[in-house]
């Protein structure tokens, strides 16, 4: 029992990293339309860096999801893994469309 914690917890942390690049993908997709960047021209000092509260609020996002999948991935790691080839698959599509329609 003890040898599956290594690899459960290495499931859970590739789940997190899968959620948080996937969140990323969406909340700024969701942010390009509610809320535009000003032009960087114009804009001499602003308190709010986009970028980097996406990042954190993207991390965050990914810790949640990285606890909950070490649950599942403490009761079936073969499972929690095989589905995560399909998680990576979704997450790189949807980072890659926010790139291609959202930049």
């Amino acid at each position: 029992m003890k040898r599956d914690l290594p690899v459960s917890f290495a499931i859970a942390t590739a789940w997190g990293a899968c959620v948080a690049v996937a969140a990323y993908g969406i909340v700024r997709g969701i942010q390009f339309f509610l809320y535009p960047d000003p032009n960087p021209a114009t804009l001499v000092w602003s308190a709010h860096a986009g970028f980097f509260w996406r990042c954190w609020t993207c991390a965050y996002a990914g810790c949640l999801a990285a606890f909950i999948a070490f649950v599942g991935a403490r009761r079936s790691p073969a499972r929690a893994a095989q589905s995560l080839v399909g998680a990576v698959a979704v997450a790189g599509a949807i980072l890659a469309l926010q790139t291609a329609m959202f930049p």
